[in-house]
């Protein structure tokens, strides 16, 4: 059984408000105190322990030193450090081969969790007591932070290792959209039946796990949340690390839920450049934007290296983020399949796991609306919903 830690004074019964009518936040991420930073609630659970850290360059305290650091000088037993997609230092490419090691700073031994070794062993947890988790989730589907917390939860549950999930503020917690995935469609990138954006932090999403059974065989883990300390559900946060290389700022991480689907087109989202996730487009779209991607640390091969894009800057739509709707924004997709409507190479095979539906492709060529579209979402969220709400910590 999951349990939370909370202070006395937080109200059980807590109800969660409606939130679609307030105006949005725009809040830094140390306006909330970090699950990691309130260590009086799982440092004695470390005690005499032998701990495993699931982390990277995103675990860092509040005050701007890293977990590792921070456990080994209140004398914590860090036998192992398991490490997500991008590494543990966050400079690797998407779908980059991670590669395990050791920690230079440190001299502790580094597993990677990315590649064909996505889920612990059971010789790599041999000597681990307890497992501490804490990554920086966006809150997206197919952000695989969260596919990596899933893989530990059950390598945890097989081996009877109980698991810790350090609370961070979740930057697009604000909303729920999207197509909800199918389970045939289930992937690294999508392992659960939830929208796109699923409105839940990184520990909620933990307890949802733990709670509904998703882990293989119906498995549960010993689960411990740490939350977080006032925590603005109705808020965009900047983050103080960028989670990923292609995340640089708060603007891309805001725009990431909706230009991420351009990944499973031909159409660039402008990796290789000082604004991706920021920006589209294609080299025969014909609008007056124009940006061209380039190799660099990061950016491995980025699509149209070299040539030229023409396409759309949404810098200033992110800077408006308090009049837009607080949803996916299906009409830049819309808009690059209109302007490439001849092109029969628009889609690739990526596509429908990022949208987690089969028939998301054959509406977007038919010429339907964004409304028509996303009315077709409006069932499965509103099932979504109703299990989302049991596992609401703020």
């Amino acid at each position: 059984m999951s349990r939370i830690f909370l202070v006395l004074f937080l109200i059980i019964s807590y109800i969660p408000l409606n939130i679609s009518a307030q105006e949005l936040k725009l809040l830094d991420a140390k306006d909330a105190v970090s699950g990691a930073s309130r260590m009086e609630m799982y440092l004695p659970m470390l005690k005499n322990k032998a701990v495993g850290v699931i982390g990277n360059h995103t675990s860092i305290m509040d005050n701007g030193t890293h977990l590792i650091d921070t456990l080994l000088s209140y004398d914590v037993n860090i036998v192992k450090i398991f490490t997500p997609e991008h590494g543990f230092r966050g400079t690797a490419d998407e779908g980059a081969s991670i590669a395990s090691g050791v920690d230079e700073k440190t001299g502790i031994s580094i597993v990677s969790l990315y590649g064909k070794n996505k889920k612990p062993t059971s010789e790599q947890l041999k000597d681990v007591d307890i497992l501490v988790f804490d990554l920086q989730d966006v809150g997206c589907r197919f952000y695989t932070y969260i596919s990596t917390m899933t893989y530990v939860m059950e390598a945890a549950a097989d081996n009877n290792i109980p698991v810790i999930v350090l609370d961070r503020p979740n930057p697009n917690g604000f909303y729920v959209d999207g197509p909800v995935l199918e389970s045939e469609n289930a992937s690294f990138v999508g392992m659960h039946c939830v929208p796109i954006v699923y409105g839940l932090t990184i520990g909620e999403y933990a307890l949802m796990i733990n709670e509904e059974k998703w882990l293989n065989d119906g498995l549960q883990c010993d689960l411990t949340v740490i939350p977080l300390g006032n925590y603005d559900r109705n808020a965009i946060y900047k983050l103080p690390v960028k989670p990923s290389p292609n995340l640089p700022n708060w603007e891309s991480v805001y725009l990431y839920p909706s230009l991420c689907l351009f990944e499973g087109t031909n159409v660039s989202v402008g990796r290789g450049t000082e604004t991706p996730f920021q920006v589209y487009g294609h080299p025969n779209m014909a609008d007056d934007f124009v940006f061209v991607p380039r190799t660099a640390e990061g950016h491995r091969a980025p699509l149209y290296s070299d040539k030229e894009c023409h396409g759309k800057d949404l810098l200033e739509y992110a800077h408006r983020y308090r009049n837009n709707e607080k949803q996916l924004n299906l009409s830049w997709i819309l808009d690059a399949r209109n302007q490439l409507k001849n092109d029969d190479k628009f889609f690739n095979n990526y596509f429908i796991k990022l949208v987690g539906v089969a028939d998301m492709q054959q509406k977007i060529n038919s010429g339907m609306s964004e409304d028509e579209i996303r009315s077709s979402w409006q069932t499965g969220i509103d099932n979504y919903l109703k299990i989302r709400e049991k596992y609401l910590i703020y």
